[in-house]
């Protein structure tokens, strides 16, 4: 679990970060074809983690039920993360977009349909009721060593070796982990009597009617919730990187500092608040945990020292990460049993594919219209300024109204 974990995640860590980036330095300094590619590439992650999602529950094989799903796009996510950078040889900007944005959905499509839907099915499978709040912290702190790679390692590596080395190799560790790992993975097998009675497409159709969104209730609005955090996060996150490097000034091995300062502090407090959530009121904790997390976001954009950057940064990402154990554990422990993959894909409409579309054009407009002008490489286009984080905070905290509907947690689990 742990090394599956920690290999998805740097590859999402680097498809949301450096890929931006990637296609700034590289092909066109324009904000807006990383709004078209974060959308794309969402909504790819949502239709995969649905479709594949549900065909892992209903899946009864003599190889397991999500294991050849998680070993088959484990390798087929790392071929084409080492294939990306590619897109950079054709010397046609419109071509060279619209390569960009395909080879990015087809890395969604193998990443989603092993980590958003197997994996994550996966782990909801086989961890008990009253670890889950532990289980997340686990696989929070998974998340911030892949993210210590992916952006404190990354950095440096870019800035001494260039991108195609660390795109090659990036793919190359997916491949196998996935191959290594993916092999390993147990699973028990299912009684002919858990066989899905209703069609394929039935069953997706039913995911969406209104007795679906009224018998999971609380379910839906900690979704929702945690759609409006999101929607806040992306107006700003996928240009953070690029806001730090062009708007500031700081070299990318710079950034890896700061980073790396903000991934460590964040992972020491993932476990602690992992088992924090299985003793609280998930409620509380959550709402909390939404209010700092706007409070970082907002005092991030009022820095552009080293340490006053970090620090607050660390307040935005360790709030952030809180909020996100609360949700996940919450949500997991709701997911109803036999179809866990299928409303997992549910959650990626709220999780990445409504923040993904939303927050980032919103980003983009904003740095379109009060971003700074300039020129990169003989090419147009306009510098992040701080407002999208102020922004970004602002709208974050819309996501406490979904929690004034909800009663507490602990009769709604019980």
């Amino acid at each position: 679990m742990a090394a599956l974990a920690i290999t998805g995640q740097i590859a999402w860590a680097v498809e949301n970060t450096w890929f931006n980036n990637f296609v700034y330095d590289t092909i066109t300094p324009d904000p807006r074809p990383v709004a078209w590619m974060v959308a794309a590439s969402a909504l790819v992650a949502t239709i995969t983690t649905i479709l594949m999602g549900t065909l892992s529950d209903r899946t009864r094989s003599r190889w397991g039920r999500r294991k050849p799903y998680i070993l088959v796009g484990y390798i087929f996510w790392g071929l084409m993360t080492a294939v990306f950078p590619m897109t950079a040889w054709v010397k046609n900007l419109s071509l060279a977009l619209v390569l960009v944005v395909l080879v990015d959905c087809l890395m969604t499509f193998f990443g989603s349909t092993a980590n958003d839907a197997a994996f994550n099915a996966w782990t909801a499978d086989v961890t008990p009721s009253h670890q889950r709040g532990k289980v997340e912290g686990v696989l929070n702190v998974c998340l911030f060593v892949a993210q210590l790679i992916s952006i404190a390692a990354a950095g440096a590596f870019i800035d001494n070796l260039g991108y195609f080395t660390f795109f090659y190799l990036l793919g190359g560790i997916v491949m196998l982990v996935g191959l290594i790992a993916g092999s390993a993975i147990r699973e028990e097998p299912f009684p002919e009597t858990a066989a899905p009675q209703l069609p394929f497409w039935q069953e997706i159709r039913s995911t969406f009617g209104i007795h679906t969104i009224l018998a999971n209730k609380t379910l839906f609005l900690i979704l929702l919730s945690a759609m409006l955090l999101g929607v806040g996060f992306q107006v700003a996150f996928p240009y953070m990187l690029i806001y730090v490097n062009h708007t500031i000034g700081f070299s990318k091995s710079q950034f890896s500092i700061i980073g790396g300062a903000v991934i460590f502090g964040s992972g020491l407090m993932a476990v602690p608040l992992g088992n924090l959530a299985d003793r609280v009121n998930r409620k509380a904790m959550l709402a909390i945990s939404i209010a700092l997390t706007s409070l970082g976001c907002f005092l991030f954009s009022l820095d552009d020292s080293m340490v006053l950057l970090a620090l607050t940064a660390l307040l935005w990402q360790a709030a952030n990460m809180s909020a996100g154990i609360a949700a996940n554990s919450w949500i997991k422990e709701l997911l109803p049993e036999d179809s866990r993959g299928r409303f997992l894909g549910v959650r990626m409409i709220f999780y990445v594919l409504l923040p993904m579309l939303i927050g980032p054009r919103i980003g983009s407009t904003l740095i379109t219209t009060f971003g700074l002008p300039t020129i990169l490489e003989g090419k147009p286009g306009y510098l992040p300024v701080a407002l999208i984080f102020q922004v970004g905070a602002l709208l974050g905290l819309l996501a406490l109204i979904p929690l004034l509907f909800l009663k507490s947690e602990r009769s709604e689990v019980e």
